[in-house]
């Protein structure tokens, strides 16, 4: 499914363009409690997957969701991160279960 990530700007929550939201299926995801650091922290993995993982155009559809899904699971199962002590996010995501 298809996920519109915004901050809390008035164009975004409005009912008209919620409404469009629905009716093509797509799911809203905004920061809550209007905290501009979430939406900084979706700007920087969306632009590491598009500088570092997506760099050829995919020849369509079935082929950009499966470069996105390789590199969603590069990032998250084997680069790992300097602000986690160079553990992967899916290390320290499985400490806490």
């Amino acid at each position: 499914k298809l996920i519109h990530h915004s901050d809390r700007g008035a164009q975004y929550c409005s009912k008209e363009y919620q409404r469009l939201h629905i009716k093509h299926g797509i799911i809203c995801s905004m920061t809550d409690g209007y905290d501009c650091y979430q939406n900084a922290l979706a700007e920087r993995i969306n632009g590491i997957l598009k500088m570092e993982y997506l760099v050829t155009k995919p020849r369509d559809l079935e082929e950009a969701k499966k470069m996105v899904a390789e590199s969603v699971a590069l990032y998250n199962e084997q680069r790992p991160h300097m602000a986690l002590k160079y553990k992967t996010p899916d290390e320290v995501h499985r400490a806490f279960t």
